[in-house]
């Protein structure tokens, strides 16, 4: 991409601009990937439900001033995916799905909020809870006909010039010609690489750009991902390490920069929705108290600061009632862990115990860990399900078959249901906060978020 140089004077010229008509110079924008209505409802129930309340209990940014209705669907499909989403939210153009940074003829790229701020002389962010080069923070910085193009992506991302990145790694960092990995062109690109917020602290001060990725244990488990909060360990990257080094960094170069501009995604809504897995209730709240963190920002700069919460599209199609006029999403709080954690806890007991792995100890591990036969009532064919596809794992050694029953009865018992594994063209919210957020009411486009965030910050549109 062409390489953007403005003076000294220019960015005094922006800076001086935004002073006298209220312009936002810092502009936060979290997208949680697959976050609906419900979602956001599911959660906030949730947290009423461990009170003892009928009602919610209401999490900060649902609590914000201003709030929108969102259409979602693509250049080319009534239900998108996350790549065209992502190019919405980020470019306000259309694409097909599959398409990141380009127009539906896959070869035409759009430039990105990102962009129009850095062209602004701001300081620039993208960051997310999954990998740096999926669908989602890819649509600020790359231009590819295939979000599966992981390699590409990444390669792309150096070129951008942008300040500060993080996410849990590349997922294909190695060169297909057998030239330099992605690692290398980033760092020959003027990137520092920091493994977790401890390194973080330790380089952020000499860097001039920097990456912060997990830690190179954590990568050897899941490079595709941080791990859900309901799985985390002490040592793990959190969404707010990753909005706190964001904020940290980004302020740091207001020497040479003009405000900031900075994008984090809660990535594994989403994940936890297309698994039909309650676990998404817990990452939606982790989300939130990532929110909380550009909050506290923001009650120090309330006259300069924007924060847009908001999400490309509903996965799940969930529904909060499954026929009889009740909740209990109370039977959530005794999920001790994600079903991906849960197939790995499985394997590991049965490569431990073998045949002592017993339908009795299966049982036990459940109630430990779902509060199945405790807190959480199953019924006769509820139990004799999990029974059966604790037999069908041990015989066949696919835990997927014990996950499945078990993320179904959970659901079961907490009374929600799911249309399906994949997306919806259900509404989306849009909860704004700060200089330029009454923008943010009625229903509109998708396309419109990002337009009106720059209008709010005084960036020129491309």
């Amino acid at each position: 991409m062409k390489k953007r140089v403005f003076s000294t004077l220019s960015i005094l010229l922006v800076a001086l601009a935004a002073l006298a008509e209220g312009r936002a110079k810092y502009v936060f924008y979290f997208i949680g990937d697959g976050m609906g209505v419900n979602q956001v409802n599911a959660a906030e129930t949730y947290l009423g439900a461990l009170e003892g309340q009928i009602g919610i209990k209401e999490l900060c940014f649902p609590s914000f001033p201003y709030v929108a209705l969102i259409n979602t669907q693509s250049a080319t499909n009534g239900v998108t995916d996350s790549a065209a989403g992502g190019t919405a939210l980020a470019s306000g153009h259309k694409t097909k799905n599959g398409a990141l940074g380009v127009l539906k003829d896959l070869e035409t790229p759009v430039s990105s909020i990102a962009h129009w701020a850095k062209d602004a002389g701001a300081a620039v962010g993208v960051t997310t809870s999954v990998s740096i080069d999926h669908a989602t923070p890819a649509a600020f910085y790359s231009h590819v006909a295939k979000r599966s193009m992981s390699y590409e992506i990444g390669s792309q991302l150096p070129g951008s010039g942008f300040d500060f990145f993080a996410g849990s790694d590349f997922v294909k960092p190695q060169n297909p010609d057998g030239g330099p990995d992605l690692y290398a062109q980033a760092q020959a690109g003027g990137y520092t690489i920091a493994r977790g917020y401890k390194d973080y602290q330790k380089k952020a001060k000499k860097a001039d750009k920097m990456i912060l990725f997990q830690t190179e244990a954590a990568s050897k488990i899941d490079n595709g991902c941080i791990p859900y909060a309901l799985d985390r360990t002490k040592d793990d990257l959190t969404l707010q390490d990753i909005t706190r080094a964001a904020i940290n960094f980004l302020m740091k170069k207001q020497n040479e920069k003009d405000g900031f501009f900075v994008m984090i995604e809660g990535g594994k809504i989403d994940w936890g929705c297309h698994a039909n897995d309650p676990v998404f209730i817990t990452e939606l709240i982790d989300m939130d108290n990532a929110v909380k963190v550009a909050y506290e920002f923001y009650q120090q700069h309330p006259d300069e600061t924007l924060i847009v919460i908001t999400a490309d599209h509903e996965t799940g199609g969930l529904v909060l009632g499954r026929g009889p006029y009740e909740l209990n999403l109370k039977a959530v709080a005794s999920q001790r862990m994600s079903m991906v954690k849960l197939e790995r806890e499985l394997k590991a007991k049965k490569a431990k115990l073998g045949d002592k792995f017993t339908w009795e100890e299966g049982k036990k591990f459940l109630t430990d860990n779902f509060g199945f036969w405790g807190d959480v009532k199953v019924n006769d064919d509820q139990a004799s399900r999990l029974e059966r596809s604790f037999k069908e794992f041990m015989e066949k050694n696919d835990p997927g078959r014990l996950s499945g029953t078990v993320k179904r009865v959970i659901s079961e018992c907490a009374l929600i249901g799911w249309q399906s594994g994949g997306h919806s063209n259900g509404y989306v919210p849009a909860f704004a906060i700060g200089v330029g957020a009454e923008q943010f009411h009625g229903r509109f486009d998708n396309t419109e978020i990002c337009k009106k965030m720059a209008k709010a910050a005084g960036w020129e549109i491309k």
